[in-house]
């Protein structure tokens, strides 16, 4: 036989020998294999990483900053994907998504998930954001309205104007030391301490147990959202005119447990409610910043009764 003959089935034979392994391991601990992710080209550099599941009206998830796999739990409720037509993606910079030089704006970003819902034949959908994914929901709604038929905003980042003045600047002397982490190199130090300031001391546990692993994917990413998206959302605002041009059905989204954590949750979920001509709030039982994550049965239901409320195919 050849030489190259043999390394070809040598290479096969690792390649099974690899994924017989794999599949043992998913068998021994019961974890469902990680779903494929096709790609998709939005920019002339730029691909993300998508997943599409189930049938019906579809739904585009936006997932927050740090951890591209914020959006796993929900993905796993059958109250939502066997009912809908879910797009989940990898946002840029984020797990196996193009990464990028320089700054990446939350106009740019929107522009990319419009491209990507018209190369998937997405004219108009339900589109859910978590905190900096929120951001990104509404200037998608401002800049695209013809692809968004409803919101849920799950937290959004927003800025909260200068009557919570005293609220930022205490925001911003607990992120020093966070920032000073990162700088010096500390990229799990500094993941942690920003969790710690959103979702409150006790995240971990909670958040491990839902997301095995994610914890090192994020500090892997960090240099995306400390270096790009921490710039973004502080560059980005909201302007009331603005807010009060987007006309479709909102669900604004605050965690039972995350005024307890800070008092910022509640500003903001305040001008969601008083600046969104048709926004409805949700509180989501048992939850702090981490919402789907730590209650994800409720969040899917929330979300199929809220689309239930206000589907697609009344609208046209």
């Amino acid at each position: 036989m050849k030489p190259y003959r043999i390394r070809q089935r040598l290479r096969a034979q690792s390649v099974l020998f690899a994924t017989f392994l794999l599949g043992v391991a998913g068998a021994a601990t019961g974890a469902p294999a990680a779903p494929a992710m096709d790609r998709a080209r939005v920019e002339p550099a730029i691909e993300l990483e998508y997943q599409l599941q189930g049938t019906g009206e579809p739904v585009v998830l936006l997932h927050a900053g740090l951890f591209a796999q914020w959006f796993q739990p929900l993905l796993n409720e059958p109250a939502l994907t066997a009912r809908y037509r879910v797009l989940s993606l990898h946002r840029v910079g984020y797990a196996g998504s193009s990464r990028v030089v320089g700054p990446v704006s939350i106009a740019q970003q929107a522009a990319q998930v419009d491209t990507l819902m018209r190369q998937l034949g997405i004219e108009r959908a339900h589109v859910v954001g978590h905190s900096s994914g929120a951001n990104i929901a509404l200037q998608l709604a401002i800049d695209a309205p013809q692809r968004v038929h409803s919101l849920a905003l799950l937290e959004p980042a927003l800025p909260v104007g200068d009557s919570s003045e005293r609220l930022l600047s205490t925001r911003q002397a607990a992120m020093a030391p966070v920032l000073e982490s990162y700088r010096k190199g500390d990229k799990a130090a500094a993941v942690h301490g920003f969790m710690r300031i959103v979702a409150g001391p006790a995240y971990r546990a909670p958040f491990d147990e839902a997301l095995p692993g994610a914890f090192d994917h994020g500090v892997a990413d960090a240099d995306t959202f400390f270096g790009q998206e921490l710039p973004a959302i502080q560059q980005w605002r909201l302007a009331r005119e603005d807010a009060g041009r987007i006309t479709q059905p909102v669900l604004a989204v605050i965690g039972e447990k995350s005024t307890e954590v800070s008092p910022i949750w509640g500003e903001r979920q305040k001008v969601l409610l008083d600046w969104l001509p048709n926004a409805e709030g949700f509180v989501l039982p048992g939850t702090t910043h981490l919402l789907h994550v730590q209650n994800p049965g409720g969040m899917a239901a929330a979300l199929a009764s809220f689309y239930a409320r206000h589907p697609i195919k009344a609208a046209r």
